[in-house]
C-alpha cells in the first residue's frame, strides 16, 4: 500500500504545487485575483483525482480486483493526505519564501475585506484575524484546511464507486465477483 499511496499522493500534491508556483507571476493580475478560487479548487479537483486511480491501482494490483470500502477509503485518505501536505508546503514556501508576496497577498486579502461591504466591526475582525497568518503554524494549519475536504469528498466517492467485494464474502460463491 505504501508504494501506490506515495506514488499518487505525490503525484497529486506535485500537480497542485506546480500549478501553484505556475499561476505565481501573475499575481498582480486584477483578472487572476478575480478568478484564483476558481481557479485553484478546479486544480485541486484535477489532482485529487488521482485518489481515485490510486484507489483503483490499489485494488486491481494488490486487492487482486477485489477491495472493501474501508480499504479503498484508507488509501484514498492517505493519498490525500500526503497531497494535501504539499499543498501546504508550497504555500509556506510561497508566503514566507518568496520576496513581498505575503505582504502583496495580505494586501489583497485586507482591499477585499474592506470592499466586502459588511460593518466596521465585522472588517476590523476580519483584519484582526488576518494577522495570525504570519504565524507559520496557524498558517499552515489554515492552509491544510484548503484542499482536504475537497480531498475527503473525491475520496468518499471515489471508495463507493471503486469498491468491489467477491460473492463470498457477499454470500455467494467465492468465484464470482459484484459490482
Amino acid at each position: 500500500m505504501k508504494k501506490t499511496v506515495l506514488t499518487f499522493g505525490l503525484i497529486s500534491g506535485g500537480i497542485m504545487a506546480v500549478m501553484m508556483f505556475a499561476t505565481l507571476p501573475f499575481t498582480d493580475s486584477a483578472w487572476l485575483q478575480s478568478h484564483s478560487m476558481f481557479i485553484g479548487y478546479t486544480t485541486m479537483v484535477l489532482s485529487f483525482m488521482l485518489v481515485f486511480f490510486g484507489i483503483r491501482s490499489y485494488r486491481e494490483n494488490i486487492g487482486g480486483g477485489t477491495i472493501t470500502f474501508g480499504r479503498a477509503f484508507a488509501v484514498g485518505i492517505l493519498i490525500t493526505l500526503i497531497s494535501s501536505v504539499l499543498y501546504v508546503v508550497a504555500w509556506e514556501i510561497m508566503y514566507f519564501g518568496i520576496p513581498s508576496f505575503g505582504q502583496r497577498f495580505m494586501t489583497m486579502c485586507v482591499a477585499h475585506v474592506k470592499n466586502s461591504g459588511a460593518s466596521p466591526e465585522a472588517i476590523q475582525t476580519q483584519l484582526n484575524q488576518l494577522k495570525y497568518l504570519d504565524n507559520p503554524f496557524i498558517n499552515a494549519a489554515m492552509t491544510f484546511v484548503e484542499p482536504f475536504p475537497v480531498g475527503l469528498i473525491i475520496t468518499l466517492i471515489s471508495a463507493a464507486i471503486l469498491r468491489k467485494k467477491t460473492k463470498a464474502q457477499s454470500g455467494g460463491s467465492p468465484a464470482t465477483v459484484e459490482a
